[in-house]
């Protein structure tokens, strides 16, 4: 078994340790082509796939869920294609719907609590090949993933093999509340530029959604939730959304080896919330928790020098399920 520990790169703080993924990292673009591929309820999802090296039908396969208006720019996601790669795998990565090249034929959209698409595209990638399959999700796919898992409980493809949940915003309404301050308002702004432009032009593509169009005024996350997201998912509000997704109330019926990677400095979430998720789980056998004091928000950096970073997070999720498969 090869190990690795996880040392803090100096350099860096909780901050700086989350933005320096978008800022400092240079992943190369993965060689993935898109499939389009249609839903039960009409509509269609993107999958960027990434073909294995060797036997397709027996080399091991990752299915990653991406973060809050991510997909296959985000530098974990390329971190991970370039993980599989590295190591003969196939991946495939859903972008959650809008977070695709093509628009949806549906109003819907994606939410932290929306595990339908997940577990179509989970259930095809079973129904195509018996080759052992882990899953990955990272910030809002993470709590997708644990309330996927603890939903479906043992009821998973036999092909799955493990999963891995990183910088998991398992209590979604104090996450809200939280991002927003002191420097994290940077967060909060940088996710309404991409998150309200594409709410109206939704909106422009479907008159009878016509009454959210308030959610251009919307200046915090808990007001875009509140003023678009709930209502146009069957939600009473931007607090019933959050009480009903929080994968804190799902995660401890997970019935596959799960690791759960969260540092407590994560600028995205109260730590104390990481506390009461480690006792929430505490008696199930199948959860490993991995909560170091540092490492931001999809960050673990590490190495001796900014010159010749590490990126432990990657690599951890990799072994991990390296191990089971």
């Amino acid at each position: 078994m090869v190990t690795r520990s996880y040392t803090p790169a100096w350099w860096l703080g909780p901050h700086t340790a989350t933005v320096w993924g978008r800022l400092a990292r240079r992943e190369p673009e993965p060689a993935v082509r898109i499939e389009q591929w249609d839903t039960p309820d009409g509509d269609f999802v993107e999958i960027a796939r990434l073909a294995p090296r060797g036997d397709a039908a027996t080399a091991p396969r990752l299915l990653l869920l991406h973060g809050l208006e991510g997909g296959l720019h985000s530098h974990y996601a390329r971190g991970l294609f370039r993980e599989a790669a590295a190591r003969g795998w196939g991946m495939d990565l859903l972008l959650f719907r809008t977070c695709g090249p093509t628009p949806n034929r549906l109003p819907r959209s994606y939410h932290s609590g929306e595990t339908s698409d997940s577990a179509f595209v989970l259930d095809r990638l079973a129904a195509e090949s018996s080759a052992p399959l882990g899953l990955i999700g990272v910030s809002l796919g993470g709590n997708v993933l644990c309330k996927l898992l603890g939903e479906r409980g043992s009821a998973l493809p036999d092909i799955v093999r493990g999963a891995v949940a990183v910088s998991v915003p398992f209590d979604l309404a104090r996450a809200s509340r939280w991002i927003g301050r002191g420097f994290g308002v940077v967060y909060e702004r940088a996710f309404l530029r991409s998150l309200i432009p594409k709410a109206l032009a939704k909106i422009a593509r479907h008159q009878e959604l016509a009454p959210l169009t308030n959610v251009r005024d919307a200046r915090t996350l808990w007001q875009f939730d509140d003023r678009f997201t709930a209502p146009l998912h069957g939600f009473d509000s931007a607090a019933d959304y959050y009480a009903r997704a929080s994968s804190r109330e799902y995660v401890a019926g997970a019935q596959r080896p799960l690791l759960l990677l969260s540092a407590v400095d994560d600028p995205f979430l109260p730590a104390d919330v990481l506390d009461d998720v480690a006792a929430r789980v505490r008696d199930n056998p199948h959860i490993t928790v991995e909560f170091p004091h540092k490492g931001g928000h999809v960050g673990f950096v590490s190495g001796r020098s900014p010159l010749r970073p590490e990126y432990y997070g990657e690599w951890r999720a990799a072994q991990f399920l390296a191990e089971l498969f």
